[in-house]
């Protein structure tokens, strides 16, 4: 029997437009595809789209700076190619070819070539370096610090900065900051070399283990930005994003305030929801944590408040009680080589962890 996942592709496949075709082949081929994509971002476009759309101060500098090579390059290309066409064109007068003779002309041409190359270049470098400064370091102190540690192949998010200790918790591939203001990211890796990239908030920072790097990221608006592990890291490499939801400062507190929240109090009334609880500490325990129960495992992510979030498996699926469920049984169906085994469940154990899982929001 298919999966879920396997249904939904084969869907796809069936319904698909020669330009939906297109667009999958294009995707497949860039490292950074969004093959994985469930979601797109509320600022529109493509979920990767940042050549023209930037939301904050430390990506727009580098969409403008994309756009002026970009432009530079279609100018000299052409500028290239019509040098090609005229020198293809044009005839040379017959000469005796037995005759010894010096090339006469054309070095003006070059001495012309090589001066205007030479300034145009010399003044990108100088634009590339003033850009590079430009996104250095944020104009204010940044009003929130986020550990980001990347695994193959997931994020695992801590915010661990609050003066009051209850307000540090640790979340998984989604990450929560305030519009307008900016945010500090320190950079981890627990096993390869990953990338860490929100191309619409700011450029690339590779994650390397035993190295801590730090980028900083800022929205000027509220939305949800797709962000991708760049560096190629191994098998899973294009199921590696993650989502940053950029929201109102009012709405960020709140948020923060909820997630760090245990689970200590459970509505665990209905015997199906009870069973599912004791399942999930018999066979995920040893991987997962939830807050306020005994499960404490660190290998996977943190699933404390596991249905606030948008996606699942590092974006690879949509957050629904039925892809859960999928996710779980067929695990290495769906993102080969992933650390989550296929855990095999009877009907009315998929039943009890389903409710269960429900309750985690």
């Amino acid at each position: 029997m298919r999966t879920l996942w396997q249904e939904e592709r084969a869907k796809r496949r069936r319904t698909a437009t020669p330009r939906d075709v297109l667009v999958s082949w294009g995707a497949a081929c860039w490292a950074v595809s969004t093959a994985a994509c469930a979601r797109q971002p509320e600022t529109g476009g493509a979920p990767l789209n940042y050549f023209l759309h930037a939301a904050g101060p430390a990506a727009a500098p580098t969409m403008r700076l994309g756009w002026i090579m970009t432009a530079l390059s279609v100018g000299v290309s052409t500028l290239v190619a019509l040098l090609l066409i005229v020198a293809i064109a044009r005839k040379r007068p017959h000469a005796d070819p037995t005759a010894l003779r010096g090339e006469r002309g054309g070095l003006a041409w070059i001495y012309v070539g090589t001066g205007i190359s030479s300034i145009v270049l010399l003044a990108t470098l100088v634009y590339v370096l003033i850009t590079l400064a430009s996104v250095a370091a944020p104009a204010q102190t940044p009003t929130l610090t986020i550990k980001v540690t990347a695994y193959d192949w997931w994020w695992k998010v801590a915010y661990q900065d609050a003066a009051d200790p209850a307000l540090n918790f640790v979340t998984a591939n989604e990450i929560h900051i305030p519009v307008g203001e900016p945010v500090k990211v320190t950079l981890q890796s627990a096993d390869v070399i990953h990338a860490f990239w929100v191309p619409q908030l700011a450029g690339k920072t590779q994650t390397i283990p035993g190295q801590t790097n730090e980028q900083w990221i800022e929205a000027d608006r509220p939305g949800v930005y797709r962000g991708q592990c760049s560096q190629f890291c191994g098998a899973q490499h294009a199921h590696m994003a993650f989502e940053v939801v950029a929201q109102s400062r009012a709405d960020f507190v709140a948020w923060r305030a909820e997630q760090a929240q245990g689970q200590a109090v459970q509505a665990a009334s209905a015997a199906d929801t009870a069973a599912g609880k004791r399942l999930f500490g018999d066979r995920c325990a040893g991987c997962h944590a939830i807050r306020g129960t005994d499960a404490q495992g660190v290998q996977g992510p943190d699933l404390t408040h596991l249905d606030s979030r948008h996606l699942l498996a590092a974006g690879t699926l949509t957050n629904t009680p039925a892809h859960q469920l999928d996710w779980i049984e067929h695990a290495q169906q769906i993102k080969p080589d992933s650390l989550m085994p296929d855990i095999a469940l009877t009907v009315a154990d998929a039943a009890a962890l389903s409710a269960y899982l429900s309750t985690l929001h």
